[in-house]
């Protein structure tokens, strides 16, 4: 199923609509502190996120952002938490800058249209900015917070009693896809015809862009939900105001699909012809 806005992902999973999902990384946290049952099991990607201003525009440093509209994907967003930690960084503080939240798709019409003077946004929408000639990446995150994580796989606690066997068919299958992905650029753009055509609903030539423009600019790999990783966002969305309390790791990460996941994996043949789900060790 594929949703345009993080809130109604979050009133599917509430609903139980959806058993699992993409979402934000603090948005998952907040759910967990408000009492819905999921765990984060695996991360989507890491890095896949700019910051974009006008191609032609006055801003050249974070700092001349001072006063302008950023816009961001929502308040549960880690790009918005990224926000406030290059404010911090540079010397300003929240009422420096009008935060508004604003659905992906609309980040680069609304540059272009001057409703907004930047905005923090997952991939593909940067690079869409770019490609239309109306954006300007200021920062990419893996320069900025290397090894930054977007959105995270979350399962309800109740698929996760009844069926582990299919979340760790899910976490495998994404582990062997992100090795295969990082391996060879060759790989990437052949994701970008599949992923365009079939799934992203996004134009190949805009994915191939975003695959490869650096091609360390998304990365699949090193995946696992890692302890430092979250208690470092946790704290920074407390100290932002943006989580309303501090909960530990434990309550809404479970690890033990990540670390089932093999180092080693058979490329080159189906599941069903080993008869071990396509995995060596």
């Amino acid at each position: 199923m594929k949703f345009t806005d993080w809130p109604t992902v979050k009133e599917s999973l509430i609903a139980k609509e959806i058993g699992g999902a993409f979402i934000l990384a603090p948005m998952a946290m907040q759910l967990v502190t408000d009492g819905v049952p999921i765990k984060v099991v695996y991360l989507g990607h890491r890095d896949g996120t700019a910051l974009v201003v006008a191609k032609d525009g006055p801003v050249r440093r974070f700092t001349d952002l001072r006063d302008k509209i950023i816009a961001v994907p929502s308040r549960y967003s880690n790009q918005n938490l990224l926000i406030h930690r290059l404010l911090a960084e540079n010397g300003m503080t929240r009422d420096d800058v009008d935060i508004r939240e604003v659905p992906p798709p609309e980040h680069p019409t609304a540059l272009a249209a001057g409703s907004i003077d930047a905005y923090i946004v997952g991939e593909p929408f940067a690079a869409k900015g770019e490609m239309d000639g109306i954006g300007r990446v200021l920062h990419q995150t893996k320069d900025v917070w290397p090894g930054f994580i977007s959105c995270v796989l979350v399962v309800r606690d109740d698929l996760i009693e009844d069926r582990p066997e299919l979340i760790q068919e899910l976490v495998d299958g994404i582990a062997r896809s992100g090795k295969w992905l990082d391996e060879d650029i060759e790989h990437r753009m052949q994701a970008a015809e599949v992923a365009g055509k079939h799934y992203y609903q996004q134009p190949t030539d805009l994915l191939k862009f975003v695959l490869s423009k650096p091609p360390d600019r998304v990365k699949y790999t090193r995946l696992e939900p890692l302890r430092e990783d979250f208690d470092e966002i946790m704290t920074l969305g407390v100290s932002a105001g943006v989580l309303s309390e501090t909960i530990e790791f434990d309550r809404y990460v479970d690890p033990q699909f990540a670390k089932r996941v093999p180092e080693a994996w058979s490329m080159d043949r189906l599941p069903e012809e080993t008869g071990q789900e396509g995995r060596v060790r």
